[in-house]
């Protein structure tokens, strides 16, 4: 009986001991520099895991996002027709909201006129409208901590014909001046995210101190992370669904900051804590914090 016993407790132990490996091998380690912001608010309407009512860059998953501890949020940027600058995700206004066309070609009047429309369920508990970069910086402004706010600059007009799509970008960069500057923004709290080598320079001569980002696709790499160099950018941001350990080490070796966008899924998460970004934009904020022993 004795030896049974013996025996049973040999096995727990080990069956413990190999269960306690096996969590800890799949448990993220805590980056406690690690910068966690929320994409576009807190992402995008989904189903499950987690259920998401709220539109993407609109002001109530803006507000989820920092009232669950996140350090900062990314937000989509498009100039309307009266060149104010607005909050909206989609190029197409048909695409999320009431509204048609494209967001060149309405007023900041008739945008904020508009109700986001994700379908059904999730219109039957938001009734977001679309808002303005100066009422998102008011609010911001209001908080007992300025966020973190990387702004995603929208630059491709599909309204206008092609060769002409991104005309209005030089304006879109000095309004952004503008309202950072009237709000008293502060510099280092600012990521301006672009794609567009040409739209770094201007950034740069417009907005001294404002960290500027270069978004880069994860299939033209080697070729992103040479204009980024070229261009003396010091943050790349890069796609959850493709970046790799072996890319964000080239960008780290160049000196540079790397920022991920994405991740929904607990799998998802821990694949992108694994390629050991600086910054990491969620879809999935509190999974996130969770993982990082940052959340309840």
């Amino acid at each position: 009986m004795r030896k049974i016993s013996s025996l049973f407790r040999a096995a727990l132990a080990l069956f413990v001991i190999v269960l306690i490996g096996a969590c800890t091998a799949t448990k993220p380690v805590a980056n406690p520099k690690l910068l966690v912001l929320g994409h576009a608010g807190s992402g995008f309407f989904t189903p499950i895991s987690p259920f998401n009512f709220r539109p993407p860059s609109s002001w109530r998953g803006i507000r989820r996002a920092l009232l669950r501890g996140a350090d900062g949020v990314e937000i989509d940027l498009q100039l309307a027709r009266d060149s104010v600058v607005m909050l909206y995700h989609d190029q197409r206004l048909e695409n999320s909201s009431t509204g048609t066309g494209c967001v060149s070609e309405r007023t900041a009047a008739e945008l904020t006129a508009l109700r986001y429309r994700g379908g059904w369920p999730y219109d039957w508990i938001q009734k977001e409208r679309p808002i303005t970069f100066d009422t998102a910086l008011a609010r911001f402004g209001r908080l007992p901590n300025f966020p973190n706010i990387h702004l995603d600059l929208h630059e491709d007009d599909q309204c206008l014909p092609v060769g002409r799509q991104h005309e209005r970008v030089p304006l879109l960069i000095r309004q952004l001046a503008r309202s950072l500057a009237r709000y008293r923004v502060p510099p280092s709290n600012v990521l301006l995210v672009t794609q567009e080598p040409s739209t770094v320079r201007l950034a740069r001569a417009a907005l001294p101190g404002v960290r500027i980002g270069l978004e880069i696709a994860s299939d033209e790499f080697a070729f992103g992370l040479k204009v980024a160099k070229t261009e003396r950018v010091r943050t790349v941001v890069l796609d959850a669904d493709r970046v790799t350990p072996e890319q964000t080490a080239q960008a780290h070796a160049a000196g540079l900051t790397v920022v991920v966008f994405g991740g929904r899924s607990g799998k998802d998460i821990r694949r992108i804590l694994a390629s050991q970004p600086d910054e990491i934009e969620a879809d999935n904020v509190k999974r996130l914090l969770i993982m990082q022993g940052r959340g309840k």
